[in-house]
């Protein structure tokens, strides 16, 4: 498993990835935790500790910020659908996040969209096949060409115009 965009020539940190969650989604990020550390990945834990009630963007947020400072190229966020929390994240020009609840989804996200957050809802989607579906998204590549103008838009969306 390497995170997207990463190397092995040309990037030191390809072994390691940002993971978060809030209390709903916080023994999935645990069981994804452990599961990359066993696979000598270096994991970037933003938090929470604990099934206690917390808001879910502060999280969101935090991971974030370890991909747009180049502490981590790729992120895991988890909550209850997945949903809030990749809102959270695509706030964040330099994020491309996804909820994925299926293989499909983990390449389709990469091949087309470059996406560096996948976002599980440990309601829907159960350890093992979370781990699975990040399996694929970690191994999958961005196709590049006529993909990359698209992806460079939502980097930089164009300035409102009039109607």
């Amino acid at each position: 498993m390497t995170p997207p965009d990463a190397s092995s020539t040309s990037q030191p940190n390809q072994r390691i990835i940002s993971v978060g969650a809030d209390h709903a989604g916080f023994e999935l990020k645990e069981f994804l935790k452990n599961s990359l550390e066993n696979s000598g990945f270096e994991v970037i834990d933003v938090g929470c500790d604990s099934n206690n009630s917390v808001d879910y963007p502060d999280f969101g947020y935090k991971l974030t910020q370890t991909i747009e400072s180049g502490r981590s190229p790729a992120g895991i966020l988890c909550c209850g659908s997945g949903i809030g929390m990749a809102m959270a994240a695509n706030r964040n020009p330099a994020i491309r996040a996804v909820v994925c609840s299926n293989n499909d989804d983990a390449r389709m996200s990469r091949l087309h969209n470059n996406a560096n957050v996948i976002c599980f809802g440990q309601r829907f989607v159960s350890a093992p096949y979370a781990l699975e579906i990040l399996e694929t998204f970690l191994n999958t590549p961005f196709e590049g060409e006529r993909h990359q103008t698209r992806i460079d838009k939502l980097s930089a969306p164009p300035t409102p115009t009039s109607v």
